[in-house]
């Protein structure tokens, strides 16, 4: 059977880094390169339009940057995937970016066996970080949570399994195909969760299903709770 082919979408400031990118890209028959960005308004334009799979993303750009466009990204399709490729590894650059929504955090100091197995690993919605910041996560999601002073609300037992989907990575409409329901209701599950739980977006209930033990990072099997 014919692999999939990954679409990629390239946002990097430097030419030679986009060149170098696409080179190595080009090597794998089952990644093709469908647009390139040297900014972070260009890259949210581009993104409307051409749907890529997964966006490879630098974060210092000008005159928009990309955290800043992963939050309009996310705002427009909370199903992108993105992958973050920067050098920096800082925390205030870091946890921002995953807060928005990159769901693989990357250094380009990474080799290219790492980068490829990177784009491999978002596009199936598995998260994929450098070892570095893997461990800058660990000990993040260990610490109190202060998004605010409201206790969350009790998840039902409905919202809890959706919550693992979306900790898997899952789409609504893998959720949806899972669950045999409509995607709108996935929808408005993933909404009431977020809102019991006063968290910004998916990648911020991802952390918290890994903070209190909803699931694991091994965790990679899914079974379906009695229909409701």
């Amino acid at each position: 059977m014919t692999e999939e082919v990954i679409r990629i979408f390239i946002a990097d400031d430097h030419r030679v880094v986009r060149e170098g990118l696409r080179v190595l890209i080009s090597t794998e028959p089952n990644m093709e390169i469908v647009g390139e960005a040297e900014n972070g308004v260009d890259t949210v334009r581009m993104v409307r339009e051409l749907n890529p799979d997964v966006i490879l993303l630098d974060l210092v750009m000008e005159p928009m940057g990309g955290i800043e466009a992963i939050e309009q990204i996310k705002a427009e399709n909370p199903d992108a995937r993105i992958l973050a490729l920067t050098s920096f590894a800082d925390d205030d650059v870091v946890f921002p970016a995953i807060k928005a929504g990159a769901l693989g955090y990357l250094l380009k100091d990474s080799t290219p066996h790492e980068l490829l197995q990177a784009l491999h690993n978002v596009y199936q919605g598995i998260p994929s970080l450098a070892p570095s910041i893997a461990l800058k996560l660990i000990h993040e999601i260990n610490q109190p949570s202060s998004a605010s002073s409201a206790p969350p609300e009790v998840l039902t037992e409905r919202e809890v399994f959706v919550l693992k989907h979306v900790a898997q990575g899952l789409s609504n409409q893998e959720i949806a195909s899972a669950l045999n329901i409509s995607e709108r209701t996935v929808r408005n599950h993933v909404g009431s969760i977020l809102g019991k739980l006063h968290l910004a977006n998916r990648t911020q209930a991802a952390l918290y299903a890994l903070r209190e033990g909803i699931i694991n990072l091994e965790d990679t099997t899914k079974h379906l709770p009695p229909s409701d």
